[in-house]
C-alpha cells in the first residue's frame, strides 16, 4: 500500500480498531482513543475529509466501527506560523537527499508546525513520501540536514551518527574574547545535563560527555566567527558550550537568558548565528566517501 498524503504533502498517521472495543460510530472511537483532543476537533476532521479508510477514501462521523481494521487521520491546525525562506536540495540519489536547512524552519512536524517543516516542504517538492531524517538539528539553526529515502536503508545511516563516525562542522558568530581567542584554538570538554527548564541544558561536575573543537575563522569587533567541531552530539552542545565560555551566539533566545518565543508574530530579522556548514561520512550503502557543504553563508 502507498503512503496516503494530502494536497500539502503531508502523510497520515494510522490507528487500528480493536476488536475487543465497541463504539457506536467513528467519531466515539477517535473521542475515546485520543482524549487529549477535543470532540469537535475530530468532527472537524471528519468535515474537512481528513479521516480515510485504509484505501484512501473519506469516511464520515457516523460510519460505523468496524472492528480488525485500520484508518488513516490527518492533523488539522487552524492557523499554523509562516516561515518566510526556502530550503534547497543540494544532492539527491537513490539513497540520501541533502537538504540546506533556513534558519527557523523545524526539521519535523511539532507543535503547531506541520506544513511548515522541513519534512514536508520536501515530500511535496520531491514527491518521496519515505522521506525520512537520519538526524536533526534545531529548528534556530541553519545547514544541512541529510535525509533517508529508502526505508531499508534508513538504520544504516542513523548509526553513523549513533557510532559517532560522521565529522560535522559548524560556523558561529558569538562575541570576540580576547581570552577565548588567547587559547584557540582548542577542545573545550564538560558534562551536560538538562536543566530544570526542559528548553535549556546546563554545566555540571562530573565525568565529561561532551566535547567541542573550538577555532577562529575571523574577527570583525565586537565580534567573531568560530568553527565548531561537536565531538559528540548532546542537545545544544555548541549553545551551551560557547555561552558557558561566556560567549553566547549571537541572536540565541535560549542562552543565556531564555525568551519565549513569539510564534505568531517571529522576529525573522534576528535568525540565530549558527551554521550547520559541513558533513562527511563513508556512505555505508555505497562504500563511498560522502562530503556535503552548505551554501550559506554568515556575514560579521
Amino acid at each position: 500500500m502507498s503512503i496516503q498524503v494530502n494536497s500539502e504533502g503531508v502523510s497520515a498517521s494510522r490507528v487500528f480498531l480493536p476488536a475487543d472495543q465497541a463504539h457506536p460510530n467513528l467519531l466515539q472511537f477517535f473521542i475515546a482513543q485520543f482524549p487529549h483532543i477535543q470532540a469537535s476537533e475530530w468532527e472537524q476532521r471528519f468535515d474537512q475529509s481528513l479521516i480515510l479508510d485504509i484505501e484512501g477514501q473519506p469516511l464520515s462521523a457516523s460510519d460505523p466501527y468496524q472492528p480488525n481494521t485500520h484508518l488513516m487521520y490527518f492533523r488539522r491546525l487552524a492557523r499554523e506560523p509562516e516561515i518566510p525562506f526556502e530550503e534547497q536540495i543540494l544532492y539527491q540519489d537513490d539513497h540520501i537527499l541533502v537538504a540546506d536547512k533556513p534558519h527557523f524552519l523545524p526539521v519535523t512536524p511539532s507543535g503547531l508546525y506541520l506544513h511548515q517543516t522541513l519534512l514536508n516542504r520536501l515530500k511535496k517538492k520531491t514527491g518521496i513520501q519515505t522521506l525520512s531524517p537520519i538526524h536533526r538539528i534545531d529548528r534556530d539553526t541553519a545547514g544541512l540536514v541529510i535525509f533517508s529515502v529508502n526505508p531499508d536503508e534508513r538504520a544504516q545511516y542513523q548509526n553513523l551518527f549513533r557510532d559517532r563516525t560522521v565529522k560535522k562542522i559548524y560556523e558561529a558568530i558569538a562575541p570576540c574574547s580576547d581570552e577565548l581567542i588567547s587559547q584557540l584554538p582548542m577542545v573545550y570538554q564538560s558534562r551536560l545535563e538538562e536543566s530544570e527548564h526542559f528548553l535549556q541544558m546546563e554545566e555540571v561536575e562530573g565525568e565529561p560527555n561532551a566535547d567541542t573543537l573550538i577555532e577562529l575563522i575571523q574577527i570583525k569587533q565586537p565580534w567573531a566567527k568560530y568553527r565548531l567541531t561537536p565531538g559528540s552530539g548532546k542537545k545544544h552542545q555548541l549553545r551551551c558550550h560557547l555561552n558557558v565560555l561566556n560567549v553566547p551566539i549571537k541572536h540565541d533566545q535560549i542562552y543565556p537568558t531564555l525568551t519565549p518565543y513569539q510564534e505568531y508574530d517571529l522576529d525573522v530579522s534576528k535568525p540565530l548565528q549558527l551554521l550547520a556548514k559541513e558533513i562527511s561520512f563513508l556512505d555505508p550503502v555505497t562504500k563511498k566517501p560522502r562530503s556535503f557543504m552548505s551554501q550559506k553563508t554568515l556575514e560579521l
